[in-house]
């Protein structure tokens, strides 16, 4: 009887210890950090250089393994992109985007220009998907898409849950096929359907004009590759007019290449003045880009550039150094607001980072990103002046150029 109590003793003293081991395995366990309940990811630790706690991260990461019911649909890899997506989306800058392999290959088939669609450039203002301008003679433009049309839904898609990069990727399409825009226009008291053919599109560069009043217009759609090229063109047709009145057009041009602007707008500055200056925050860094010093026209030329809300990017570039200059003067209403630098950046061999690294100032210093341009006249342009074949914006500046001493 002594030995089986002694034995039950004894049995019962390990079976405690056990006990206390497996609690302290469970606690030890149940209290180590979450990243080393992480398994099958490499490169999970956070550099030291990094001060932010990921112990939430990690703890989100692993209850969706122990708790979601369908984790096998998946993959560890797809998590991951999903984070990265919602990392740069915390920026709040539209501009700034990850694009996971599916997304870079159509970005690097943009780029080449492989692609077709209905020519209009798009943006995010005030979170709301916006035209910032139809592109001349394209589908959209034939379509009567306006500067500042909000788009609400692409063919019964909601566009307040989709990135700018996804309502590109649903407008575009094959040639000949049709895509539903429904819009709200500033101004209307409902929205509209428009259907619109995609088409190819080929990006027109600029027109020229002499009028009866002897005043020379280009009209500029663009900022492509050959514009600056054009540019140089025109002006010497301009100077073979022997007038001293122009018009730059630029309502609806939403912008292009930077360099073709900084070309364009040394043809009337000196060597060395300011054209852009890029900023790169905490007044830290930035980088002027001056005039080449051209300076082909004195000051006794008669210059008028004509803006609106579609007037976007490099389009601004040239406009606040030519007001800021005081070499010509705005006409119109406020510009887009389009100033800031994308770098893309390769983040594996089929994913990239198209990230904004900067913004952009006037010579003044006035950031176009957050402001846009303010017009020396600011003057409407409705959709009843257009019904009409009215033009107000390019009569004042016919008015201006015909008595430009009162300016």
């Amino acid at each position: 009887m002594l030995k089986f109590f002694k034995k039950s003793r004894i049995s019962a003293v390990i079976l405690l210890i056990a006990g206390f081991f497996i609690l302290g395995i469970f606690i030890g366990s149940h209290n180590q950090p979450e990243i080393n309940k992480v398994t099958n990811i490499s490169n999970k630790n956070t550099p030291t250089n990094i001060k932010a706690d990921f112990t939430s991260f990690w703890k989100v990461w692993n209850t969706i393994n122990e708790k979601y019911p369908q984790t096998d649909k998946t993959t560890n890899q797809e998590r991951i992109n999903g984070a990265i997506v919602g990392l740069v989306e915390s920026l709040n800058d539209p501009y700034s985007v990850y694009y996971n392999p599916e997304d870079t290959k159509i970005f690097e088939d943009e780029i080449a220009g492989s692609f077709s669609g209905i020519g209009m450039e798009v943006g995010i203002k005030e979170k709301t998907l916006t035209v910032i301008a139809p592109l001349k003679d394209t589908p959209a433009y034939k379509a009567n898409i306006k500067p500042g049309d909000k788009i609400l839904k692409i063919d019964q898609i909601i566009t307040s849950d989709i990135s700018i990069e996804k309502a590109v990727e649903i407008i575009r399409g094959e040639k000949d096929t049709t895509v539903t825009l429904t819009i709200f226009r500033e101004g209307e008291k409902e929205s509209r359907d428009i259907k619109i053919v995609r088409d190819i599109i080929n990006v027109p560069t600029l027109d020229t004009e002499l009028t009866k009043d002897n005043i020379f217009i280009i009209k500029l759609y663009s900022f492509s590759a050959n514009s600056a090229d054009l540019f140089r063109d025109a002006l010497k047709e301009f100077s073979l007019t022997k007038t001293d009145k122009l018009v730059l057009d630029l309502r609806g041009n939403p912008g292009g290449y930077l360099e073709a602007a900084v070309d364009m707008a040394s043809w009337f500055l000196p060597q060395g003045k300011t054209v852009l200056i890029e900023d790169y925050g905490n007044n830290t860094k930035q980088k002027i880009y001056r005039s080449q010093g051209y300076d082909a026209f004195t000051d006794k030329l008669k210059f008028v550039i004509l803006i609106d809300g579609g007037s976007a990017s490099a389009s601004e570039i040239i406009a606040g150094a030519m007001q800021d200059h005081g070499r010509a003067k705005l006409i119109g209403t406020k510009s887009y607001g389009k100033g800031s630098v994308q770098e893309v950046i390769d983040i594996t061999p089929d994913t990239i980072l198209k990230i904004t690294v900067a913004k952009w100032l006037t010579p003044n210093g006035i950031s176009i990103s957050q402001k846009g341009l303010t017009p020396d006249f600011n003057v409407e342009f409705t959709q009843e002046d257009y019904d009409l074949g009215k033009d107000p914006q390019m009569e004042k500046a016919v008015e201006l150029l015909n008595n430009f001493t009162t300016i």
